[in-house]
């Protein structure tokens, strides 16, 4: 039995890109997989250090992220993958047309932001997004942790009646 995570279904997440990156939309992806590369998902298995989102021939296609070889397939070309492949990404054609479109602006692009299981498939949510400056990512920061000061302040008092 594979490992799932816990979280409903989530299998991997990039954090760097909700760090980076402010999102204006997201989007739900199919992804054209292996089943070798099915298998090291469900262990959760999955880097997403460069990933981004490339539109080409009026396809999209996921580049850059690194889905590690499953330890019990054989070698490359006999039932196992190659971890750096660009993968196909399963879009209606009008948001690829909105998604280029989005590329096309300066300052947008499409990035990656988390693999999960949705009815047995796997799906990857995508967003635009719009790079963060230094100081947005700081602000953003100092917002959270008194999010999570206050959570933590009413939680402590809620226990103490």
């Amino acid at each position: 039995m594979a490992k799932h995570k816990p979280g409903g279904g989530r299998l991997a997440e990039n954090r760097r890109a909700r760090h980076d990156y402010e999102f204006l939309e997201r989007y739900e992806a199919g992804l054209v997989l292996l089943g070798s590369e099915v298998k090291s998902l469900r262990d959760g298995k999955v880097t997403f250090k460069d990933g981004y989102i490339r539109i080409k021939d009026d396809e999209a296609w996921l580049v850059g992220v690194h889905i590690a070889p499953y330890a019990n397939a054989g070698p490359v070309g006999h039932g196992g993958h190659d971890p750096e492949r660009p993968r196909k990404l399963l879009l209606h054609h009008r948001e690829i047309v909105e998604l280029t479109r989005h590329i096309e602006q300066k300052g947008l692009t499409v990035v990656p932001v988390s693999l999960y299981l949705h009815r047995g498939k796997i799906k990857l949510e995508i967003a635009v997004g719009r790079g963060r400056k230094l100081h947005d990512q700081r602000q953003a920061l100092k917002d959270k942790a008194v999010a999570r000061d206050t959570r933590r302040e009413l939680t402590r008092t809620g226990k103490e009646r």
